[in-house]
């Protein structure tokens, strides 16, 4: 569920980019906009016109088509309106025509007296349809909020993460000056997609391209690296763990011991790279963000690495270095 009610007037109200809008308008209703859109489903009403209602979906949105509009005008035609009362005991939030459809007077009516708002959109139905679902999933997803740092770099998003003072913006910073782009600094807020995938964004978008300096202030990276250097949101699709270098803990020299951590049911890869003085981080994480692309089209370099050890140690010539008098091995 949404971390807030959604409601109605919410889905009407939506800023949404040009090949997503919804083109909703309002025609019937207006007092019902607060009606809770509790589910993240869309029905077609078909079998309800017919008086079949074992089976109907209460609490979501109810669309009409053609198909369903012109049965609705033949309900009416006929005068053979007395199961469309039903559907209105169902706790439907709101009714929506697609194609610029407008249903019957008499049925806007019953509408507005069942406390049930009608919206229409100049859509189609399957444009409309797939437009939706991809809102619901949205807004619907599981979400919650981390500190940490998500930057693009190569394409993978990168959630840099670690105690306050490691120098988590500082890294991003130097990032965005080599090309890369800045999504969200201080406060991330992820939600899961589909189940496998999460997604990160800034928690505020008025304030999520600033990044705070130590020593310099707050900065806008927008305004001083162009729009090219920000994004509104992306995978996460690697988390770096930064901390201080510490002398008695052991790191991972070899790579092939990949940890994962779990956010909101979906492992996302994890690394663990030591700070101190004198290592060049960016570029570091570069590497790290070149290494996960490999990755994901079958290359892993830890694992050919390993395979090509074993393949020496089988032709014998490592034991020829070893027992042999050339002590320079």
């Amino acid at each position: 569920m949404a971390d807030k009610v959604f409601t109605v007037l919410d889905l009407l109200d939506m800023e949404l980019p040009e090949h997503s809008q919804l083109h909703l308008r309002c025609i019937g209703g207006r007092m019902s906009l607060s009606n809770v859109i509790a589910a993240p489903e869309i029905n077609r009403p078909g079998l309800a016109l017919t008086g079949f209602y074992e089976s109907f979906t209460r609490g979501c949105v109810q669309l009409f088509g053609s198909a369903e509009s012109a049965y609705l005008k033949k309900l009416y035609d006929e005068n053979n309106t007395q199961s469309l009362a039903k559907m209105f005991e169902y706790s439907i939030p709101c009714l929506i025509f697609s194609r610029d459809l407008t249903p019957p007077d008499n049925f806007v009516i019953l509408a507005e007296s069942s406390g049930c708002a009608i919206l229409k959109t100049d859509l189609d139905l399957n444009e409309f349809s797939l437009r939706l679902m991809r809102v619901f999933a949205n807004v619907f997803a599981p979400k919650k909020t981390l500190h940490g740092v998500l930057v693009e770099v190569y394409g993978i998003g990168i959630l840099l993460t670690g105690h306050s003072g490691v120098g988590k913006s500082e890294c991003a910073l130097e990032l965005v000056e080599r090309g890369h782009r800045l999504v969200a600094d201080d406060i991330v807020e992820i939600h899961c997609v589909n189940g496998n995938s999460i997604l990160g964004q800034g928690a505020n978008k008025l304030i999520s391209h600033h990044m705070e300096i130590r020593g310099l202030g707050i900065i806008n990276i927008a305004q001083m690296y162009g729009v090219g250097s920000i994004r509104e949101q992306k995978e996460i699709q690697l988390v770096i763990r930064l901390e201080e270098w510490d002398n008695s803990k052991v790191y991972d020299r070899v790579g092939n011991n990949m940890e994962t951590l779990d956010f909101l049911g979906v492992k996302v890869p994890t690394i663990e790279i030591p700070v101190k003085p004198g290592r060049n981080l960016p570029i570091i994480i570069e590497a790290a963000a070149m290494n996960e692309r490999l990755k994901a089209r079958g290359y892993n370099s830890a694992r050919d690495f390993n395979q090509n050890i074993l393949k020496w140690i089988e032709t014998g010539e490592v034991q020829n270095a070893y027992y042999g008098m050339d002590d320079s091995y």
